[in-house]
C-alpha cells in the first residue's frame, strides 16, 4: 500500500465502479453449466457462443477484480491472476469439448445404443468440465468475497 488514503480510495472506488458494471453484465449473461442432450449442431453452436461471450466476460471481471485487489497486495494479486489463468485454461477446454459434440452432435444422444468408447468419454469430459468451471467459479468468487470484506470494504465505507 504505497498510495496515500485518499488516492487509494479513489482508485479503489474508481475500479469497484467498474467492477460493478461489469459483474452486472454477467449476472445478466449467466451461463447455465447443464446441457440439454440435444443432438442438434444449432444447440451445440449457440451453446459455444453463449460459453464464448460468458467466458469473456468473465475473464474482464477477473481482470479489473485482479487490478482491484493488486492496488492493496500485490502478493493477494498475483495468487488471484493465477486463478484467473485456470479459469482461462479450463474455459478453453469446455470449448474443445463442446466443439468435438458439435461436430459430431449425435455423441450427445441418449438413445443412441451404438455408442463408443470416444463419444462416451466426450460426454463425460463435458460433465466434468462443467463440474469443474462451476465450483472453480464459485471458489473464485469466495476468494474475492473474503479479500473484499477484510481489506475493500472499510476502504469503501
Amino acid at each position: 500500500m504505497n498510495h496515500n488514503p485518499e488516492n487509494l480510495k479513489k482508485a479503489v472506488k474508481d475500479h469497484s465502479q467498474k467492477l460493478a458494471e461489469l459483474g452486472m453484465e454477467l449476472g445478466k449473461n449467466q451461463f447455465k453449466y447443464k446441457f440439454k442432450e440435444k443432438a442438434s449442431k444449432e444447440y451445440w453452436e449457440s451453446r459455444i457462443e453463449d460459453f464464448e461471450k460468458y467466458n469473456q466476460k468473465g475473464l474482464d471481471y477477473y481482470s479489473q477484480v485482479y487490478a482491484v485487489m493488486n492496488l492493496i497486495s500485490a502478493d493477494e494479486a498475483q495468487m488471484f491472476l493465477l486463478r484467473t489463468s485456470r479459469f482461462q485454461q479450463m474455459g478453453k477446454t469446455m470449448i474443445e469439448i463442446m466443439e468435438k459434440i458439435r461436430e459430431n452432435p449425435s455423441i450427445i444422444d441418449r438413445k443412441d445404443k451404438q455408442q463408443s468408447k470416444w463419444s462416451k468419454e466426450i460426454k463425460s469430459q463435458l460433465t466434468e468440465y462443467s463440474d469443474k468451471c462451476l465450483k472453480y467459479e464459485i471458489e473464485t468468487n469466495t476468494i474475492f468475497r473474503t479479500f473484499y470484506d477484510t481489506h475493500l470494504k472499510s476502504i469503501l465505507e
